[in-house]
């Protein structure tokens, strides 16, 4: 999945990063956000493999459906949908409560600290499949300002949509004067993030916290039939940052 890097980490300069499952713990707030639901109808059946994998497909698919949706907004009706395709009663509030769920949504143990050390060698961007609001939450638990912040709320579209990155790419270059080559863009999600940056030519940074190229479950992200290769594996983001620092002393 890594092929042999043609560059060391050092020689870039901007750091950009998707943000729910590669800093937020996603899967762990998604599926307890779905315990009300669950547990309401007795379903002890749906697991938590099984819940997570229902809500790729009906994501990805609202998200195609609705691109300029917000994503509390997306989030109800993929609720909506998700009682739907288990045959699980649910009401107006739960579907809401379930859209609000996102500042609940946990870091994972290393990315606050992983990110400060990050930042002392990069400019650390945000390309996220959120709404400014749900962000601004999440950023709260991640210990850095960020450099710069782009959403699906100002973009009009999620990822793995072309034009999420087109508009990182133009503002990164208009703004902070950063040029796709100095870029190395550091993310979970293969479908979102690591197949449409590599069709823009960008360096790519696997965290692979399912171990997914050990033959882990995908999770709650939609898969793809081929599996990108990617410029550096990374099992955590704090791993990301032992091998950034081990190559500065080297």
């Amino acid at each position: 999945m890594a092929r042999p890097p043609t560059r060391p980490l050092a020689d870039y300069t901007t750091l950009t990063f998707d943000c729910y499952g590669t800093l937020i713990d996603w899967e762990s707030g998604i599926w307890d956000a779905y315990q009300p639901l669950i547990a309401a109808g007795g379903r002890l059946d749906i697991t938590r493999d099984k819940a997570l994998a229902a809500h790729a497909r009906l994501e990805s698919a609202q998200q195609t459906e609705t691109p300029a949706m917000l994503y509390p907004e997306l989030l109800t009706r993929v609720h909506v949908g998700f009682a739907r395709h288990y045959g699980l009663e649910t009401t107006a509030e739960m579907d809401v409560a379930f859209g609000a769920s996102v500042p609940r949504w946990p870091a994972f143990a290393d990315t606050a600290d992983a990110l400060r050390r990050l930042k002392r060698r990069y400019r650390l961007v945000i390309l996220s499949n959120i709404d400014r609001a749900g962000f601004k939450a999440s950023n709260a638990k991640l210990g850095v300002a960020f450099d710069a912040i782009y959403t699906a709320e100002e973009i009009g579209s999620y990822k793995p949509a072309r034009r999420n990155f087109e508009h990182m790419l133009e503002r990164l270059e208009a703004d902070h004067g950063v040029r796709p080559e100095q870029i190395l863009h550091t993310a979970q999600s293969l479908y979102h993030d690591h197949v449409p940056a590599g069709d823009f030519g960008l360096a790519r940074a696997w965290i692979d916290r399912r171990g997914l190229s050990k033959g882990g479950a995908w999770g709650a992200t939609a898969e793809v039939p081929e599996r990108p290769e990617v410029d550096f594996l990374f099992p955590t983001l704090a791993a990301m940052a032992d091998a950034v620092e081990a190559e500065t002393r080297g």
